[in-house]
């Protein structure tokens, strides 16, 4: 194996640049090396002023997401021998603003993740002396959708979120899923009528590049179409059975 590679990083400073351009840089190409670690060898030593977000090092955070060879990747996961004898081309993750270099504008996945409610909504309290008890199989309902790290990797890998910025995304619905299902949980009704839209789950054409870019096996795909089948049955039941009925 070469003992040198070759990164073409995405480099944009929107005060001086009019668009993105691609800067080559050669860096040592060690085993253990992932591309986040290539990145930080160029900023220390190389070019000091290129921009990336990163944080835990251990795909636990998310921060890290960069489009490596044209895949959404968690760069700290990516390991640079994988893409030898190289050229490595690393640029922003799709779908989103840059900002600058590797960075992009997160606000627009914020705020549709707060909208589609990822968290546990009850209508009536259990005493504080009371606790909320769980059966392995409840647990195992909704434990896969509770893996994400929202990374963003399924927004940039999405061809409907990169058609229509208004289509609420595969993390934000995964996640309300996630919530429908916990036993502990009273507000699958409030996300139904948040979600059940053309922007929301009826936008998904389920194409599934979502689910295999996922780092954590997440199937944000999957999630859809379980939330599509129970707006469905939803439906259905407020034609059958009587107003107010469960």
């Amino acid at each position: 194996m070469a003992n040198r590679i070759t990164l073409e990083v995405t480099r944009y400073h929107p005060a001086h640049d009019e668009k993105p351009r691609l800067e080559a840089y050669e860096v040592p190409l060690r085993k253990e090396w992932v591309v986040l670690d290539a990145l930080n060898y160029i900023k220390d030593h190389l070019d000091g002023s290129l921009s990336f977000r990163w944080s835990c090092r251990m795909g636990v955070c998310g921060s890290c997401g960069m489009t490596v060879n044209g895949v959404p990747k968690l760069t700290c996961a990516t390991f640079l021998s994988d893409y030898a004898p190289g050229p490595v081309r690393v640029e922003p993750m799709k779908n989103f603003p840059v900002l600058r270099d590797l960075i992009v504008d997160t606000s627009d996945f914020l705020l549709k993740l707060a909208k589609s409610k990822p968290w546990i909504i009850r209508k009536v309290e259990k005493p504080l002396d009371e606790e909320y008890f769980q059966t392995p199989t409840q647990l195992d309902a909704y434990k896969q959708f509770s893996m994400c790290i929202n990374c963003m990797l399924c927004y940039a890998a999405c061809q409907v979120y990169g058609l229509d910025p208004l289509f609420s995304g595969p993390a934000a619905i995964a996640l309300a899923q996630r919530y429908n299902l916990d036993s502990r949980d009273q507000g699958a009704g409030e996300r139904l009528d948040i979600l059940s839209h053309h922007e929301g789950i009826w936008g998904c054409t389920f194409v599934g590049e979502c689910t295999k870019v996922c780092p954590n096996n997440v199937d944000p795909a999957g999630a859809i179409q379980q939330y599509k089948l129970t707006a469905t049955m939803e439906w259905v039941k407020s034609f059958v059975l009587p107003r107010g009925a469960k």
